[in-house]
């Protein structure tokens, strides 16, 4: 921390066990100490939302202990507690998707009820960037949260609701926070982990009672509606910008049937190096689809068509407005071009009906010796139905998509043939 004037604490350990509190205390006190011997003039830390007054579960206090022990540091602290944030990676809110995305009907327990004060992450943000300056005289603390008080259950239909998903939910007012976390192990095993501690929190209410922030800051957070709706844009940018190569080498998510997780969305991405220059080996991809076709299994891209249009939608007797160049908008087959930027990255949306929104994308990466060509499905399911839609297709996925990026290789590899003349000098 050397020359740092403020540090920021969002450290939290969430593992199974009673020692996750110890944990919490241990680093807490190891990153005091280290910004006290540093010089550090402020430390920002975000907790959690409780009343110190009631007994409160065990993940409650030691969000609370930990203000505490950076407190007893001797340096500055000003620490926000917040509710649950809304946005894409927030535990809460991941846990309060996976359960509306993936049950049509819910046996809900008593803190479905509970109230809360969720706070957009975009907010959250705010109030960082606005401590670095906010006047402070020793340590202070604020309550932060969003301009809606509601329920669990309030969080979990607005968002099904702006993912156009039904849900009924029936209260069991007798299932305890152990067997809450037992069946959330069996509809969200991702968050089997951290399920009964998460829950044993959310049998308390977590709401601002202190409004001074709203004196010190000049931030006026936004509602619930407002915050889910903001998080599924930017989601949505985030995705629409990702480099596969480099999240894949970064986080090296393992690949399970059906392809990699990334959030609620799920990507199948495969590659094939060739030999040949960025503009030749992007040539076959910008001319996928109407007369070229789709490089492996036309017959089967027909059947889903045909498929389409049984059920309403476009079909694949759109074609294209250039058998060789493609623009951003243009209509490809049941696909629209989302993105293009030759001779490096090619994004299609598809226009057919789905339980969810997909994109196929395809990117040039140069390498030694050639480029590397990357094939990209993304699926974006909504609700159970979009899940089993996918799953029970992956097999012709498989199939379709292996096929297509192997005979986009060889097209590559052709047209380098090719253009090769006869007797080289």
């Amino acid at each position: 921390m050397s020359g740092v004037d403020t540090a920021y604490y969002l450290i939290h350990s969430m593992q199974r066990g009673s020692d996750f509190s110890e944990k919490d205390r241990h680093a807490a006190q190891n990153f005091g100490g280290a910004a006290r011997a540093a010089g550090v003039r402020r430390i920002i830390y975000v907790g959690g939302l409780g009343d110190d007054r009631q007994e409160l579960s065990a993940h409650l206090r030691s969000r609370h202990e930990v203000g505490d022990v950076l407190r007893a540091s001797g340096v500055p602290v000003l620490e926000f507690r917040a509710s649950i944030i809304i946005g894409s990676g927030s535990l809460s809110f991941e846990l309060i998707r996976a359960l509306v995305e993936r049950l049509s009907v819910m046996i809900t327990p008593r803190w479905v009820n509970v109230i809360a004060q969720p706070i957009a992450i975009n907010d959250i943000l705010s109030y960082l960037v606005a401590g670095l300056d906010v006047p402070l005289d020793g340590s202070r603390t604020f309550e932060i949260g969003g301009t809606d008080r509601v329920s669990y259950g309030d969080i979990m239909r607005e968002y099904a609701s702006q993912r156009g998903l039904k849900r009924l939910m029936i209260p069991v007012p007798l299932l305890t926070p152990k067997l809450s976390s037992l069946w959330l192990a069996l509809v969200t095993p991702l968050y089997e982990r951290v399920g009964r501690i998460l829950v044993d929190s959310m049998r308390h209410e977590t709401v601002v009672r202190d409004r001074s922030a709203l004196e010190a800051f000049p931030i006026r957070p936004m509602g619930i509606r407002e915050a889910i709706a903001a998080a599924l844009r930017t989601e949505d940018s985030e995705f629409a910008q990702t480099r596969w190569s480099d999240s894949l080498s970064t986080v090296n998510p393992k690949r399970d049937w059906g392809g990699v997780r990334f959030g609620n969305r799920i990507v199948d991405t495969r590659t094939v190096t060739v030999a040949a220059p960025p503009e030749v080996a992007f040539a076959p991809m910008e001319r996928i689809g109407g007369s070229t076709g789709w490089y492996f299994g036309n017959a089967l891209w027909q059947l889903r068509g045909w498929l389409d249009l049984l059920v309403g939608g476009v079909g694949m007797r759109r074609g294209r407005r250039d058998a060789r160049h493609l623009l951003p908008g243009d209509v490809v087959d049941c696909w629209r071009v989302e993105s293009i930027a030759p001779p490096r990255h090619l994004r299609l949306a598809a226009e057919m009906k789905l339980p969810g929104r997909a994109w196929l994308e395809f990117e040039v990466q140069p390498v030694a010796g050639g480029v590397t060509l990357r094939q990209t499905a993304i699926f974006d399911p909504v609700g159970l139905w979009g899940l089993a839609y996918w799953y029970a297709l992956f097999p012709l996925h498989e199939l379709v998509f292996r096929g297509m990026i192997r005979n986009l290789g060889r097209a590559a590899v052709a047209v380098v043939t090719d253009t090769k003349p006869a007797n080289p000098p």
